[in-house]
């Protein structure tokens, strides 16, 4: 028989659950850890679409002991009825039959996050089991569904509640055959998700209950929404207006909202919603408000006198420096922009975005004179950083491989020029540097040596970070160039590694280093160019073999690996300077046997708020942090 033959009994055809079984990644992204909260989010987006249609006060997501999810909504319940076109139960069509929703007609739902109709049949799917129980009429209807999605006997009556209980509470417990990863469940990750959605959607209640090993137990409710939580993102910052400037507006059933406060730093967070999903990407939405106060700033600039006529126009960096703002946009038909849904592409989201943010900006500098004077300051004092950082700028530029001399012969580069096979050492210190040159492999390995510590960005300016010889260096060498400049396809080195001690001074370096890209080099992050290199911090040697282990668990692994009658000599190593060119390419450099850290931004928002809390001018949220966290120091030099 021929093995290459090709006819119709090859196609298959998947039905139901199946196709979400065989591919899950297609609905759900991934089956890491990330994919596994993502059940969670489709039952509870539903629950919260409830909420947008004005028939659900609270949402109850409980974390129950073998990591088994239950949500409660007091919503209207899934109609209980038979579907004319399945044949099957509401309830079970709901739960069984893909793109089966009440989001399509239009009547069940104006605004509507789970737009797919997908969610409950695909959590279903990925579920071990999963259990349904509606409120409806004074009855409490309940099915199960076990390997994959499949019904065990039908929808039907098992218990009374009262004629005023309406609701749905769904029980289930993920597929380890499907998370081969883990089904183990991040309590910090489900709060951080359940209190953005208590942030933007005002009034609803949202409980989270962890009855796993720590119990615990914490509701979100915002009566001021969004403001709350501006508030909250600027609660490490020192902030330039005191109230919370709040704005919001309807056209044509799309409603918009934004909720911004200046503060002191440098640095903007700029945050869109729609539909309560966040659109990292920003989108048509996001665009229209930042237009809008570009306009309105400089309007109100040379109305007041503060920009004089031949003065060039404040940019939308300027006007944006030290803002935090939200954005969210409650659409009843949103377009996104790529299947992740981070991008809004709406037209005509734009104009109705900067007419409602423009009447209700406008009014507000009117009326506060005062608090406009001090954003009206910041601003123009930003436009002169960024005049005297376009100066600056001038000195990063490397026109060609020739401009090394420019590095002040610190930079030892590679000799690859595609940028897919290079990588960049940023290494602590002229010894540990000479070590590095000479270990390294000079084809695709550049060694760029750190003198001290560089300056902290979290409190600079761009035109002072400009000013300071290492970064410039950093910035030549990576050839993205900066700000307004920035260009991800020029970077040079596809790995970034950055190279310090094992100790608390390394581990200020390399904070310092992560800043840095953070917040002038963000893309460079989330593109996945940033390692930390994970040199050891132990040498055991018996007989002729050497061993190098990363940490204390991995050394005491070893040596209970060992036969009793070994007698190893356990040595701590010390700084990369003290190691030589094969030692140093042994264990952190040689792509065979290194340890590298990828370096993820996975919420920016988290970053944010980690970055101004450790590296921002306010002390006190800082010797908290440092309080509540000393316990967990490992490695500190004493």
């Amino acid at each position: 028989m021929n093995e290459n033959t090709y006819n119709d009994s090859d196609i298959q055809v998947l039905e139901g659950l199946e196709a979400v079984r065989k591919r899950p990644g297609m609905y759900i992204g991934t089956t890491s850890e990330k994919g596994l909260h993502h059940l969670v989010w489709e039952i509870v987006d539903n629950a919260v679409d409830e909420s947008l249609a004005g028939y659900c006060d609270d949402i109850e997501v409980i974390v129950d002991r073998g990591n088994v999810i239950e949500i409660r909504d007091d919503g209207r319940g899934i109609p209980t009825g038979k579907n004319a076109k399945t044949g099957l139960s509401t309830v079970e069509t709901i739960f069984t039959v893909l793109h089966a929703g009440g989001k399509f007609g239009g009547h069940g739902y104006k605004v509507s996050g789970g737009l797919h109709g997908v969610g409950a049949s695909v959590v279903n799917a990925l579920s071990e089991w999963l259990e349904v129980k509606v409120y409806h009429n004074g009855e409490v209807y309940y099915q199960r569904f076990e390997n994959g999605g499949h019904p065990v006997g039908e929808l039907k009556v098992i218990d009374t509640c009262s004629a005023d209980r309406t609701g749905t509470t769904v029980r289930f417990k993920a597929d380890p055959e499907i998370f081969k990863e883990t089904t183990v469940y991040d309590y910090d990750t489900l709060k951080t998700r359940l209190r953005e959605l208590a942030f933007l959607n005002k009034g609803l209640r949202i409980i989270l209950s962890d009855l796993r090993d720590i119990e615990r137990k914490e509701e979100f409710l915002y009566h001021g929404g969004i403001i709350e939580y501006v508030k909250m993102l600027n609660a490490n910052k020192t902030p330039l207006n005191s109230e919370i400037i709040y704005v919001s507006g309807s056209e044509d059933n799309i409603s918009i909202e934004v909720a911004l406060q200046y503060n002191e730093t440098y640095n903007s967070a700029v945050y869109s919603f729609t539909n309560n999903i966040n659109t990292y990407e920003g989108g048509t939405h996001e665009d229209g408000v930042k237009r809008a106060l570009t306009r309105i700033i400089n309007n109100y600039g040379k109305k007041n006198k503060f920009l004089k006529e031949n003065d060039d126009p404040l940019s939308g960096e300027d006007v944006r420096e030290g803002l935090t703002m939200i954005i969210s946009c409650k659409h009843p038909d949103p377009q996104f922009e790529g299947q992740t849904k981070t991008k809004l592409g709406n037209a005509e989201v734009r104009k109705i975005a900067d007419d409602v943010f423009s009447e209700g900006f406008e009014r507000y500098l009117l009326e506060n004179p005062e608090e406009a004077k001090l954003i009206m300051e910041k601003c123009m004092t930003a436009a002169r950083a960024r005049v005297a950082a376009k100066r600056a700028r001038e000195l990063t530029r490397r026109k060609s491989d020739l401009d090394v001399i420019n590095f002040g012969g610190k930079l030892v580069d590679c000799k690859e020029k595609d940028p897919s096979i290079s990588e960049i050492f940023l290494v602590e210190g002229d010894s540990a540097g000479g070590s590095a040159i000479k270990g390294r492999n000079s084809m695709t390995q550049a060694i760029l040596p750190l003198r001290g510590k560089i300056l902290n960005v979290e409190k600079a300016r761009l035109d002072r970070a400009l000013g300071n010889e290492e970064i410039r260096t950093i910035i030549t060498a990576f050839g993205t160039g900066i700000g307004q400049e920035f260009d991800l396809s020029k970077l040079r080195y596809h790995k970034i590694i950055i190279m310090t001690d094992a100790d608390v001074d390394g581990s200020h370096i390399r904070v310092l280093l992560l800043t840095l890209f953070y917040r002038f080099f963000r893309p460079i992050v989330e593109a996945g160019h940033v390692y930390a290199a994970q040199p050891p911090l132990f040498c055991i040697k018996h007989g002729k073999t050497i061993k190098y282990v990363l940490n204390e668990e991995e050394k005491a692994e070893y040596l209970a690996s060992l036969p009793a009658t070994t007698r190893p000599d356990v040595m701590r190593m010390k700084g990369l300077g003290e190691m030589d060119a094969e030692e140093l390419n042994e264990t952190t450099m040689d792509i065979n046997t290194r340890v590298l850290r990828k370096i993820t931004v996975d919420d920016l928002m988290k970053a944010d708020e980690i970055f101004s809390k450790l590296m921002g001018e306010e002390v006190e949220p800082r010797r908290k942090f440092i309080e509540d966290n000393a316990t967990f120091v490992e490695n500190l030099d004493i």
